[in-house]
Parts: C-alpha cells; sequence; structure tokens
C-alpha cells in the first residue's frame, strides 16, 4: 500500500459525507491508498453516514470506533490501522480535490523522505468552492499541521511513532510531534496542487461560547507544549514572545473585552465588527488562562 489517508472525526456528520465521497474518488488506482477513519464517540449521525457511504469506497476503508478520547488518541488509533509506507493526515472538515493523495505521492517521487505539506483554502461552504488554486493569501508557515500534510511511515516511526497523548484538550498535537521530526532534521516541502478546501464558515453569536471554550483549552496545552519543547518556535507559535504577551496584557488591562461581551448575543452570523469584537474576547480569554495556567504549573 503506497498511501494511508487518516482523519478523525467528532460530531461533524453533515461535513463528513462530503469529505468521506471525496477521499473515495481520488485519481490514484485504487489498490494504491486506503482510508483509515477513526470515529472518536460522535453521539450524532456519525455511525449512519458512515454506512450510508461505505459502498462507495473503491479503496480499502477501515473504520475504527472509540469512546471520545481525543485527537491524539484518536490519530494514534488510526496509525495502529495504517498500511501505508506514507500516511497523510487531514481532518474531518477538509474536502480534498481528485488529484490530492496522487500529488502527496508525486512529492515523495520528487522529494523522497521529507514532509509533504499540501495547500488549504479556507471555504465558508462545500457547497461553493473557490477555484482550487493555491495563492499567497491561503499561506500558512506551519511546518507540521494535520489539516493536509504527509510523511513516511518509516520517518513517523524514527520520531516515536505516534502522537503525544498526554494531549487531551485541544490544540497543538500535530506541532508537538512537527517538533520531534524538526530535532531529526527532516525536510519539508510545499506542493500547491494537492488541495484540500477547509471548512470555514463566518461565525455567528452562538458559536462564541464555543471559541472561548476552544482557546481557553487551547491556552492549556499551550503551556504542556512549551514544557515539552521550551523553543522560540514553540514560543511564536503560542504567542509567548515579548512582543505577543505585550499584546495581550494590553487588551486585557484596556478593558475592552468587557465591552465586546454582548457579541455573543448577537443574532445570525457575525458582521466584520462582531467578528473582530470576536476575536478580542477570544485574545483577552486565551492569556487569561494562559496566565493561569502557567501560574498552576510551577513547583509549588
Amino acid at each position: 500500500m503506497r498511501l494511508t489517508i487518516q482523519l478523525c472525526t467528532y460530531n461533524r456528520a453533515r461535513l463528513l459525507e462530503r469529505v468521506l465521497e471525496a477521499l473515495f474518488d481520488q485519481t490514484l488506482p485504487d489498490g494504491a491508498y486506503e482510508v483509515v477513519l477513526v470515529n472518536d464517540g460522535s453521539p450524532d449521525d456519525t455511525p449512519a453516514v458512515i454506512e450510508r457511504v461505505r459502498p462507495l469506497a473503491r479503496c480499502a476503508f477501515t473504520v475504527i470506533e472509540q469512546a471520545n478520547s481525543g485527537l491524539a488518541k484518536g490519530r494514534n488509533a488510526g496509525i495502529a490501522a495504517s498500511s501505508g509506507e506514507r500516511i497523510c493526515f487531514i481532518d474531518d472538515d477538509v474536502l480534498p480535490t481528485p488529484v490530492f493523495a496522487a500529488e502527496h505521492l508525486a512529492s515523495d517521487e520528487r522529494h523522497g523522505d521529507v514532509i509533504v505539506r499540501g495547500a488549504v483554502i479556507n471555504t465558508e461552504s462545500f457547497d461553493d468552492l473557490p477555484t482550487p488554486i493555491w495563492t499567497p493569501a491561503n499561506y500558512s508557515a506551519n511546518y507540521f499541521w494535520t489539516s493536509n500534510v504527509s510523511l513516511r511511515r518509516a520517518r513517523l516511526d524514527r520520531a516515536g511513532g505516534r502522537f503525544d497523548d498526554s494531549f487531551t484538550e485541544y490544540g497543538w498535537e500535530d506541532i508537538e510531534l512537527g517538533m520531534r521530526l524538526r530535532a531529526l532534521g527532516t525536510k519539508a516541502v510545499f506542493n500547491r496542487y494537492a488541495v484540500a478546501f477547509h471548512h470555514k464558515p463566518r461565525p455567528a453569536g452562538t458559536n462564541v461560547a464555543g471559541m472561548l471554550r476552544q482557546v481557553r483549552a487551547q491556552a492549556r496545552t499551550a503551556v504542556q507544549l512549551r514544557a515539552k519543547h521550551p523553543h522560540w518556535r514553540v514560543d511564536l507559535a503560542i504567542g509567548t514572545t515579548a512582543p505577543q504577551r505585550a499584546l495581550g496584557a494590553l487588551v486585557h488591562r484596556s478593558g475592552i473585552a468587557r465591552a465586546f461581551s454582548g457579541v455573543a448575543a448577537a443574532e445570525g452570523k457575525l458582521s466584520p465588527p462582531q467578528l473582530l469584537a470576536a476575536q478580542v474576547l477570544a485574545t483577552d480569554a486565551y492569556y487569561a488562562e494562559l496566565a493561569a495556567a502557567e501560574a498552576a504549573a510551577k513547583p509549588a
């Protein structure tokens, strides 16, 4: 098996159907790749969606059911069930184009034992996709971002073979693995033709509370990441460089976040000013939780 495409899902039945259909409609020969899906205890219609699309699978298709355990443990269950020489990680809100898998393998043939970073284009809807052409407007500096990335299984095994499943909350488990891969001197290349669309709808007021919960969890795991990898790249990623901390402190001291708290009651999709207000709230919540997590992590 040349390629495994691995993804985990939780409570995204509506998107998952489209994602799986796209994965089963790749230009690679059927026997050249497999799809390994981990259902992380979704309480929605995910099992029914999986069974509905299963007959469409032309490639090997493995489904693993687990109690809700978080993304790192789900990824590791998927890795254990994978047989591809190269493994590609995507998310359950990422829609690959038909040449997606072939382009990951084309980069392997050109460059060998490297990380292949595919192109990610954000879209508000899978029903109204932009042109599948990457531009610098979609640039990401992430070295190892599991929305669209692949590496040889042997290289993954050299880095420990798995994600660190002590990361049980949202955030940073892919960056942590990326730091281990960097320590091995692993090179990364970008393939602008390995395109996938990332579902990024404009949030509504009802989404703000969830956004704040997510950034608080991300702050806690940021402290965990920095304890494992005290490196300037980590500081830059998690926002703990001096200028980033200063900005966070300024937002908090100004009290502006309190003035914007009403955005959570907004009806419908957030307008650009309301979205900015939500981002200010998220920044304030992140740095407040970061400070609390750092204090809790200090030895007594």
